[in-house]
């Protein structure tokens, strides 16, 4: 846990330099709602404490960084109690949840409260400005992925606005300020992703499989195979949700199934879907699927038939 904590403090660190005190205030707020909860849990339920282990400390960073500069406070207390609460302590705490904790949360925050989000202001420095879509006039702001807001709406428009996503690839690499905390930099995800993978943290076939599944359908579907690598919230799934050990497969095969499936929901959804974003339920989607991968992939004993008992 904390090896990914260290692989993911370049890029956050990133984002509070360049976006200030209000991301470190979103960090401390997520943060410190995933472990309070935990250690609340605990202590009413009358367990052993569990917060040292580092995995709710992760889960607040991932549900932080998942989430939009502006997002208020209290919404982002309520995503982290959630998560841990909900997606993770109900199942029976650490190694027992079937859902990302940090994602369920992004999920919650998104579904309840979208007109909240859609109604954050710009901040009066510049960053988080809304970009100039065709045919926004009358909104103040966009919130989330901006870029793929951009990508969707030329999409739509059969590339009537002429929108060239190659210069969109240096932004998206080193210095992103539309979107959430954690698109700031896609390079510093990658490095963060190597090292883990490196250090034998995580398995390489969860976000091979995702990434190159993404690149490979948004060529088939004409668009730019790397602007929708880089963009939107795909390299922080890829490298630091979908390689949760709980909530992805076991064994080497099911794991690079589990990515595919990851990148083949991710690009529907994102082509196809109400949301150019769809980062957080391709992953969920998969999760709910995982014990089924894991059952139809599971090795067969040394010495037994399939039809032995």
């Amino acid at each position: 846990m904390l090896w990914v904590v260290v692989a993911l403090l370049p890029a956050t660190a990133w984002a509070v330099w360049n976006m200030g005190s209000i991301a470190a205030w979103l960090l401390a707020a997520c943060i410190g709602s995933t472990v309070g909860t935990e250690w609340l849990w605990n202590r009413i339920a009358r367990r052993p404490q569990t917060i040292y282990d580092g995995s709710a400390l992760v889960t607040g960073l991932l549900l932080a960084l998942a989430l939009p500069p502006r997002t208020p406070l209290w919404m982002a207390v309520a995503g982290g109690i959630v998560a841990i609460a909900l997606a993770k302590m109900l199942f029976g705490g650490l190694g027992w949840n079937l859902f990302n904790p940090a994602l369920v949360g992004r999920a919650f925050i998104s579904i309840s409260w979208i007109g909240v989000l859609s109604a954050v202001q710009p901040h009066p420095g510049g960053w988080f400005n809304a970009l100039d879509v065709p045919g926004n006039g009358d909104l103040d702001a966009i919130t989330g992925a901006t870029r793929l807001a951009i990508a969707a709406a030329d999409r739509a428009a059969d590339g009537a606005y002429g929108v060239d996503l190659t210069e969109y690839y240096a932004p998206l690499l080193f210095r992103n300020l539309e979107g959430c905390l954690g698109e700031v930099s896609a390079a510093l995800l990658v490095a963060g992703g190597v090292l883990l993978i490196v250090k034998g943290i995580i398995d390489w076939r969860i976000p091979a499989g995702y990434i190159g599944t993404v690149a490979l359908l948004s060529w088939a579907f004409g668009s730019d195979p790397v602007f929708n690598v880089l963009a939107g919230g795909l390299m922080l799934g890829a490298f630091y949700m979908a390689t949760d050990y709980v909530t992805s497969p076991m064994t080497p095969l099911g794991r690079l199934l589990f990515g595919c499936g990851c990148g083949l929901f991710n690009a529907v959804g994102r082509f196809y879907g109400p949301m150019p974003e769809s980062t957080t339920f391709a992953i969920l989607f998969m999760n709910g699927l995982v014990p089924l991968i894991d059952r139809w992939l599971k090795p067969r004993t040394y010495g037994w038939g399939r039809g032995d008992a």
